[in-house]
């Protein structure tokens, strides 16, 4: 007879719980691993060490995540009832059985849709050739007058005509003033384009080149410059137009669609008062050249941190501290919640022995009662220094525990930190790239260099 469900064997000797939580834990990160997830924010508790606890959950259920300081340093600052999306790694914290989530990244519900939506626009555009190179114009060598399609308010226009003077004044610069943000202000960015276009129609002042440009900011901010009017706009465009959107790390449809992209507002200013073909030789050719040596190191260091993140020597260790933090802020709040009680307690049974005397006419047993009085308080004072030393004890341990397996003890093992001007930690070579100087920090000391763009 097929037996569908055997009795399990009884084990030779029981599992202690702890074994038990870290089985589960193994099991989940081994099967699960990373995750990528969507809810709201809720129940969100912000700790003294900048580790935050929250539950992400949606109409039915709910689960708990810890966002630590190094991994939320650079994501948005969270709140009650946010709609977000995270990544992080499935796990269980042992001391608690808590089945949670240790988050890497967080990012605002939607951002994912923007950027799905910029995708398909510019595969759009790009298969209809508007990014092709051999349509891209070269810039005048020598241009005398320049329309700008701008905010007339914004830093971008400051920052681009201060340069102009200083390095062009002969320069004549027309400002078409347009919103750069909201609904409404891409048609107004495509129809200034279009006028610098047709001056005979649209009565606007014949210009060499077009100067498109705002300022920085988010994929949501720098939206208008990504919308389709626009990139058709500069397609059509008789004059050669400069792309001018953002920071140097922002990359817009109206970049791929400009015949120039300049990097930054200031970065156009200087293009237009350099010599235009030496210049634009040059950097073509540092440019692929940078790209080629960056392709490689990028792929030397990957391969080098893949390796080093499969290792056992570097999980543990990890896993270990992200343990320990939590665990002391456990121990914290556990701490501040017992003395609390106890003192709420004492408080109590002083209250209750107030009552009792003002019954019994104390004014017979004054004396003895002040000595009872006394002697409470004295016992309150040392059960509270007792508690609070116990604490301490813990604390102290803790902290002994955390600092074997800190960042120190880290370096002496070979590793080293890199930090920016303000000695925050950089975890990327992009992010050191942008750096005048970055600090690598050893196991016996600190060396300064300055990145090689």
């Amino acid at each position: 007879m097929l037996e569908l469900f055997p009795e399990p064997e009884e084990p030779k000797r029981p599992w202690s719980v702890t074994r038990l939580n870290r089985e589960v834990r193994s099991c989940l990160e081994g099967t699960i691993g990373k995750v990528w997830i969507e809810g709201e924010v809720s129940n969100l508790r912000r700790q003294p060490s900048g580790h935050q606890y929250f539950s992400l959950k949606d109409e039915a259920c709910q689960i708990s995540c810890v966002l630590f300081r190094s991994a939320g340093a650079s994501g948005p600052a969270l709140r009650d009832g946010m709609q977000v999306e995270l990544s992080g790694q499935i796990s269980v914290y042992e001391p608690r059985g808590q089945y949670q989530v240790v988050v890497r990244r967080v990012q605002p519900r939607g951002a994912g849709e923007l950027e799905a939506k910029l995708r398909a626009l510019q595969e759009k555009l790009r298969a209809e050739g508007l990014f092709d190179p051999a349509r891209k114009r070269t810039l005048p060598p020598h241009p005398s007058r320049v329309g700008v399609v701008t905010s007339p308010s914004g830093a971008a226009i400051r920052d681009f005509l201060h340069i102009l003077r200083r390095r062009a004044p002969h320069l004549a610069v027309f400002i078409a003033p347009v919103r750069v943000q909201g609904r409404g202000a891409a048609h107004e960015i495509a129809a200034a384009i279009e006028s610098f276009s047709e001056t005979g129609r649209s009565g606007f002042p014949a210009v060499d080149v077009v100067v498109v440009t705002r300022g920085g900011g988010s994929l949501e901010d720098l939206w208008e410059f990504n919308e389709e009017v626009v990139a058709r706009a500069i397609a059509a465009c008789r004059i050669p137009v400069i792309s001018a959107v953002g920071h140097e790390i922002d990359h817009t449809t109206s970049d791929l669609a400009a015949d120039v992209r300049a990097p930054t507002p200031s970065a156009a200013a200087e293009i237009l008062s350099a010599d235009r073909a030496e210049t634009l030789q040059r950097l073509s050719s540092l440019l692929r050249r940078l790209q080629r040596e960056t392709e490689a190191m990028l792929e030397l260091a990957r391969s080098r941190l893949d390796a080093r993140l499969s290792s056992a020597g570097f999980l543990l260790p990890s896993r270990r501290i992200a343990d320990l933090r939590q665990q002391t802020d456990d121990l914290r709040m556990r701490g501040a919640d017992a003395v609390r009680s106890h003192l709420d307690s004492l408080i109590q049974r002083t209250r209750h022995a107030s009552s009792v005397l003002r019954a019994r006419e104390p004014s017979a047993r004054l004396a003895a009662w002040h000595q009872s009085l006394g002697q409470l308080e004295l016992r309150q004072t040392r059960a509270v220094g007792a508690s609070l030393a116990i604490r301490r004890q813990g604390q102290s341990r803790a902290a002994h525990a955390l600092e074997l397996l800190g960042p120190r003890q880290t370096l002496a093992r070979g590793f080293t930190m890199t930090l920016d001007a303000q000695r925050r930690p950089l975890t990327s070579a992009a992010q050191a790239a942008r750096e005048d100087k970055i600090t690598t920090v050893f196991a016996d000391g600190e060396v300064a260099s300055r990145p090689e763009n």
